[in-house]
């Protein structure tokens, strides 16, 4: 906001300085060696050291030596700015300007003061009338827009600014802040399907629109814009995502697999658009594992995602196919990519383990887990558990004896504690220990029904 008007403080005398300026600096002007001179250039020394009230005193001097004079009006509005005297300074201002309407400096006070008053429909009103002099002063009336909450006015400006001068960082914020809000993005869809229309050869316009219905969840309206621009750009890298999906199709793996490779490697497309296009070829290997090592790099391009953890999304995915083996692979992807010690993941990847029946690393991995989490009694079950599969009956009593203390509110849990405890008793020989825990568990088992 105001880039511009701020300049307008730092203005020197000499009209070399400014000599390639369209219009004159007020400041530029050659002053007759008479007591006007002497006050104008008195006013400017007292203005320099911050003495605004010496500076006014000057100038009213020489407005009544000379009382048409726009430009001692002029830097009489910007001492009672300095002063944060605004009404004296916008009269001041508003003056200059009925004296002399085409110099844009001097509007740019009255701007200068509306602003600083918030007085935000008088800043409107006064920057559509400089905008004339310079169209680039339309990012102020952006500003204004968005200040005064018209988004409607504002979208359409900074389109119209967008086509004119190219894109601008500030126009895009603004632009996302509007369409985070759903009624404009309606009015953004047919601005940009008629931009294509009239230039079906502008990309930008193709993934503009692609990320206005991938952010609003219009997943098939986005990807029938890819196939669009598909067919009529088919170099571009968003076009890949429409070929990719037509490559599934018709069960041209390579293609669909390089194709997979370019949408997420590109830096330009959207990472829900990115998720999708996993998860199609994650089901498409599901049915033609020859395809998997294609899938393990593909997973590559998701190390540094904060959104999804996407090896643990396909280990699930493994898991609920009841594909044991390949979870376990994506669980241990996972926990050696992010945290060794996620809860989530160590337990599902424990549940894998117990359906795979590798007792082994199931119990390494339980033990070591109860070490981190001391009173998750899980962790304590599949100890127990793989202890027990493993014929170590003592260490199975030991860790389930403890676990089951931490069991709070879970009948099935605490039944299955009890289970695996008369496993172990029965592993050393104690088969009234034995019938003790499997009665117990029997009654929780009843309980629970």
């Amino acid at each position: 906001m105001k880039k511009r008007v701020l300049v307008i403080l730092i203005f020197a005398l000499f009209s070399n300085i400014f000599s390639v300026m369209a219009q004159t600096n007020p400041e530029d002007i050659a002053m007759a060696t008479d007591e006007y001179q002497d006050s104008f250039y008195e006013s400017l020394k007292q203005k320099g050291i911050e003495n605004y009230d010496k500076a006014i005193v000057s100038l009213e001097k020489c407005i009544k030596l000379k009382p048409n004079d726009a430009v001692a009006y002029f830097e009489l509005g910007k001492n009672y700015l300095a002063l944060k005297d605004y009404n004296n300074a916008q009269s001041s201002f508003e003056k200059a300007t009925q004296l002399d309407p085409k110099n844009k400096w001097y509007w740019l006070g009255i701007y200068d003061v509306s602003y600083e008053t918030k007085n935000y429909p008088l800043a409107i009103e006064t920057i559509q009338k400089i905008i004339p002099f310079d169209e680039e002063y339309k990012d102020d009336l952006i500003s204004l827009y968005m200040i005064s909450n018209q988004y409607d006015k504002a979208l359409a400006t900074i389109n119209e600014m967008n086509d004119k001068f190219g894109k601008s960082e500030d126009r895009d914020r603004y632009k996302m802040q509007i369409l985070s809000q759903g009624k404009y993005q309606n009015s953004e869809a047919s601005n940009l399907i008629d931009k294509i229309k009239k230039n079906p050869k502008e990309e930008s316009n193709y993934t503009d629109l692609i990320f206005l219905y991938s952010k609003s969840e219009e997943t098939e309206k986005a990807l029938d814009v890819a196939k669009q621009l598909a067919k009529e750009i088919p170099t571009s890298e968003w076009a890949q995502v429409s070929l990719f999906k037509g490559y599934l199709d018709t069960n041209q793996s390579e293609k669909a697999i390089n194709s997979m490779n370019i949408i997420l490697a590109s830096s330009k497309i959207d990472s829900k658009i990115k998720h999708r296009t996993l998860n199609e070829f994650l089901i498409y290997v599901n049915k033609n594992p020859q395809y998997a090592p294609a899938l393990e790099k593909a997973i590559g391009y998701f190390d540094n995602d904060p959104n999804v953890d996407v090896a643990k999304e396909i280990g699930k995915f493994y898991h609920s196919k009841n594909q044991f083996e390949n979870a376990i692979r994506y669980y241990e992807k996972d926990l050696k990519s992010n945290s060794d010690t996620d809860r989530e993941t160590n337990l599902l990847l424990l549940d894998a383990y117990t359906q795979a029946k590798q007792f082994e690393p199931m119990t390494k991995r339980a033990m070591t887990m109860i070490e981190v989490y001391p009173s998750q009694p899980q962790f304590y079950y599949y100890a127990g558990l793989g202890s027990n599969q493993l014929q170590q009956f003592k260490n199975a009593k030991t860790v389930l004896e403890m676990g089951l203390d931490y069991v709070v509110d879970d009948v099935k849990l605490e039944a299955n504690f009890n289970i695996q405890l008369g496993e172990a008793y029965n592993g050393l020989g104690d088969a009234k220990k034995k019938e003790e825990y499997f009665l117990k568990a029997n009654e929780l088992l009843k309980k629970k029904k």
